[in-house]
C-alpha cells in the first residue's frame, strides 16, 4: 500500500509550484483530479512543445493526475465542485490572489460544511486575507520572485546577476506546499480537523536565501556575485583542463595540504602566505587560480579527476543535460522508468528517497479532458446532463 492511498486531492492548478506540489502527492499513491479551463487547459501544456510535442513542463509535474475540464465561473460547475468536494481530503489552488475566495473555495467558506478538509493556497507574497501584506495582489512570476528575494543578486557574475536555469522559486513553494500537506494529515489524524495552508513563493524563497542573508547580518556586505565559483570558500568552482572543465572545492585546511601535494603535485604551496587559511584564499583567488589552471593546462580533466579522487577531495565533472540523460549513477541505480502520455510512453525518473518498501505511483500523464465524463458519471450525472454540460461550455 503506498502511503497516500485513499486520499483525493482536487486542484485548481497551473504551471509550476501546485502541480510539482500534487506530482508528489499523486508519486505517494494520492488521486489527484487536475482541473482545467476547457478547450485550453493548464496553460503550462504550451510552453513548449519538446517531449514528442508535449511541453516540457508539463510533461515534469503532471503525470498519475486524472484532468477534469471545468469552466469555474459557469453556474453549472458550482454543483460538480460541491459534490466532488464532498470526498475530497485536500483542496490545492495556485490561482490569483483572491480569486478562490470568489469562487467560494477559501478555507473560511468551505471548513464549516468540510471540517476534514485541508486547503493549501499557494501564491507570489501570501494569500491570508487577516494579513495581506502590501504585495499581496502582485502578480508573481519565478523570475520575479528569484529577483524580489534577492536570489539574483548573488547569483551570476560580478558584472551581471543570473537567473537559476531551473524554475526554482515555484520549487520551493511547490515543496513547502507538499510538505505542509503530508503534516497536515498527519495533524487530521489525530484531531480529524483540517487546515489551511497559506504557501508563499517569496517566503519559500526567503527560507532558502537565509545563508546569504545571515552572512549580511547587521549591515555586514552580501556575499558577491562568483559565477560558478563559491562566493566565500576557496578554492570551490569550476576549473580549466585541457580538455574541458572540472568542478572541486575544498573545505578545510587538511584538504587544502592535500590539494597541493596530491593535485597540484606542489606541497610548498601548502604554506604560503598568500593561501594560508580560507580568507587569504579566497582574497587571493585571482593568484590562485592562476596556479592552479597552470598545473591542468597540461592534463585532461579525466586525468584531473583521478588525482582529485586520489586525494579525497570532492569533484563533479560539469554536465549538461546529455550527459545528465546518459548519468552511469543514475542508470546505475535504476532510477529510470517510463510512464504514458497521449504522444506514447516517454522516460521518468522515479522520486527520490521513498521508503525501501514503496513503489511510486507511475501512471500515465493526462490529455486534456481526457477524465471529465468518468468523474462526472462518479458524481451522479448520466450521460445526458454531461452532454448537455458540454454543450454549454461547462465542462
Amino acid at each position: 500500500m503506498r502511503p497516500l492511498e485513499g486520499i483525493t486531492v482536487v486542484s485548481l492548478e497551473q504551471a509550476v509550484a501546485a502541480p510539482f506540489a500534487t506530482r508528489q502527492l499523486a508519486d505517494l499513491g494520492a488521486r489527484v483530479i487536475k482541473i482545467e479551463r476547457p478547450g485550453v487547459g493548464d496553460f503550462a501544456r504550451g510552453y513548449d512543445t519538446r517531449v514528442k510535442g508535449l511541453a516540457s513542463h508539463f510533461v515534469w509535474a503532471n503525470r498519475s493526475k486524472e484532468s477534469l475540464t471545468l469552466d469555474v465561473k459557469h453556474p453549472q460547475t458550482a454543483e460538480i465542485l460541491a459534490r466532488l468536494l464532498e470526498r475530497t481530503d485536500v483542496l490545492m489552488q495556485n490561482l490569483v490572489p483572491g480569486a478562490a475566495a470568489r469562487l467560494g473555495l477559501s478555507f473560511e467558506a468551505l471548513h464549516a460544511r468540510h471540517p476534514r478538509l485541508i486547503v493549501c493556497d499557494i501564491s507570489g507574497y501570501g494569500d491570508d486575507p487577516q494579513v495581506p501584506g502590501p504585495y499581496r495582489d502582485k502578480k508573481a512570476y519565478d523570475l520575479l520572485i528569484q529577483s524580489e528575494s534577492g536570489f539574483l543578486s548573488i547569483t551570476g557574475t560580478p558584472d551581471d546577476p543570473a537567473k537559476a536555469g531551473c524554475s526554482i522559486a515555484d520549487i520551493a513553494a511547490g515543496m513547502y506546499a507538499y510538505s505542509n500537506v503530508l503534516a497536515a494529515l498527519i495533524a487530521r489524524g489525530r484531531t480529524g480537523v483540517g487546515a489551511r495552508l497559506d504557501v508563499s513563493m517569496l517566503e519559500a524563497m526567503a527560507e532558502w536565501m537565509s545563508y546569504p542573508l545571515y552572512y549580511a547580518y547587521d549591515g555586514a556586505p552580501p556575499p558577491p556575485r562568483a559565477a560558478a565559483a563559491h562566493a566565500t570558500i576557496y578554492p570551490y568552482g569550476p576549473f580549466a583542463a585541457k580538455d574541458g572543465n572540472v568542478m572541486l572545492g575544498i573545505q578545510n585546511e587538511r584538504e587544502w595540504q592535500a590539494f597541493c601535494d596530491k593535485v597540484l603535485q606542489q606541497p610548498a604551496l601548502a604554506t604560503d602566505a598568500r593561501f594560508a587559511g580560507n580568507a587569504q584564499r579566497s582574497a587571493n583567488r585571482d593568484a590562485l587560480r592562476a596556479l592552479i589552471e597552470g598545473v591542468f593546462a597540461a592534463l585532461n580533466a579525466e586525468e584531473v579527476l583521478r588525482r582529485l579522487d586520489a586525494a579525497q577531495i570532492a569533484n563533479a565533472h560539469v554536465n549538461d543535460m546529455h550527459e545528465l540523460w546518459a548519468h552511469p549513477q543514475l542508470a546505475a541505480r535504476s532510477r529510470w522508468t517510463e510512464v504514458g502520455s497521449p504522444a506514447g510512453a516517454v522516460p521518468a525518473l522515479l522520486p527520490p528517497g521513498l521508503p525501501s518498501d514503496v513503489q511510486p505511483r507511475m501512471d500515465a500523464i493526462p490529455a486534456l479532458g481526457e477524465h471529465t465524463a468518468p468523474i462526472l458519471r462518479e458524481l451522479g450525472f448520466d450521460d445526458g446532463a454531461i452532454a448537455q454540460l458540454r454543450s454549454e461550455g461547462a465542462v
